[in-house]
């Protein structure tokens, strides 16, 4: 209820501070608004707007929507928020950012209200729920039409299901979470390592079978359709994954100036991801060497494993970083709450502080 009351007063703010204009929901650019296939290395300053716009692109005319794409086999990988967008509106192009703002928030709030579920069950207070609900990562992602909120939500439900041993139910939303964003296959990954760990392995093959082909189906559909896949690092002026861990902290610095990586990377970075991933990848290794495995141990360290090698792109644009970084908020909120680590599930809920970037708008 408060996810889903502040959303509205947020969604309200911007909508009618923006001439009551829905498109201020697909933050669409002057750059890419052209579709003259643009790639975005030459966009001008502000004129790029954000990634929303490309799931809208999408859903208004997707024959055509690769001229409008910075990356279009990347963009495209993302089909299902765009798809519902596309299937819900009838052709009707105006109604693409409701639906997109309706399919967002009702992921948020019911991913929420699972989440509750799932840590009532471990007997901690429901209210640690919000350090999901309200991290800037997926709460944004309602007011900017990117697929997070969608895709995690998704991925919440997958686990709801699972912790009821409704193995097909979710696997069915693990591979629609992968339809929505592909880092959700952290949790696939997660998943796999669980039943490899328990060797059960008809549990794995049906999991990988369900959860992996469409993904990898769809992938190849983007190869015929644009000559490439969609796996990589990112859009227009994306780098590369990191070899080094955590070089792309210390690029914010190097490529940058030492300014920056004080105000970015010290105050911003290193709390908000750095220290909690290394902090995940800690517990979670020792735990595997005592023997400990279980499910929300296989499924954090899979989501804090990337962390080290997360491109340079992702750490310095601090919104773009909080887009990634959702599930690994709900783990550590899950794996605190199964193994009663107090004060770390207590720690989790200073991610709702980053909810204050909204002032942006």
């Amino acid at each position: 209820m408060i996810v889903l009351a502040l959303s509205l007063i947020y969604l309200s703010a911007i909508f009618l501070s923006n001439e009551a204009d829905p498109k201020v929901f697909v933050t669409l650019g002057e750059c890419f608004s052209r579709c003259d296939g643009q790639d975005g290395k030459d966009c001008e300053e502000d004129t790029e707007g954000y990634d929303g716009q490309f799931a809208y692109y999408i859903a208004r005319n997707p024959a055509d929507s690769p001229d409008c794409l910075d990356a279009p086999a990347y963009r495209a990988q993302r089909i299902l928020l765009p798809a519902l967008g596309w299937l819900l509106s009838f052709g009707q192009k105006t109604l693409i950012p409701w639906i997109f703002v309706a399919v967002n928030l009702s992921a948020l709030v019911v991913g929420t209200a699972l989440l509750e579920d799932l840590l009532t069950a471990e007997r901690v207070s429901r209210w640690y729920a919000l350090s999901y609900g309200l991290f800037a990562g997926v709460f944004m992602a309602v007011r900017l039409s990117t697929t997070e909120a969608l895709a995690v939500g998704l991925v919440i439900a997958a686990i709801w299901f699972g912790q009821k041993d409704r193995l097909w139910q979710s696997a069915l939303l693990l591979a629609l979470a992968g339809l929505a964003k592909e880092t959700t296959g952290f949790f696939a990954a997660g998943y796999l390592l669980y039943f490899a760990l328990h060797r059960r392995w008809r549990d794995a093959v049906r999991l990988g079978i369900v959860a992996g082909l469409p993904f990898v189906i769809w992938q190849i559909v983007l190869v015929v359709w644009l000559g490439e896949s969609g796996i990589g690092s990112g859009g227009a002026k994306a780098t590369a994954f990191e070899i080094i861990p955590f070089a792309g902290v210390l690029k914010i610095a190097t490529e940058g100036s030492l300014a920056a990586f004080l105000l970015l990377g010290v105050l911003l970075v290193i709390p908000a991801a750095v220290l909690p991933s290394m902090w995940a990848l800690w517990r979670t290794i020792r735990d595997l060497r005592q023997h400990k495995t279980e499910l929300y141990t296989c499924l954090l360290l899979a989501n804090a494993a990337i962390m080290p090698f997360v491109p340079f792109s992702t750490y310095r644009e601090f919104l773009g970083l909080l887009r990634f970084i959702p599930g690994l908020v709900l783990m550590v909120a899950l794996y605190s709450a199964h193994f009663r680590y107090r004060r770390p599930l207590l720690y989790s809920t200073l991610w709702i502080v980053l909810i204050l970037f909204v002032i942006s708008g």
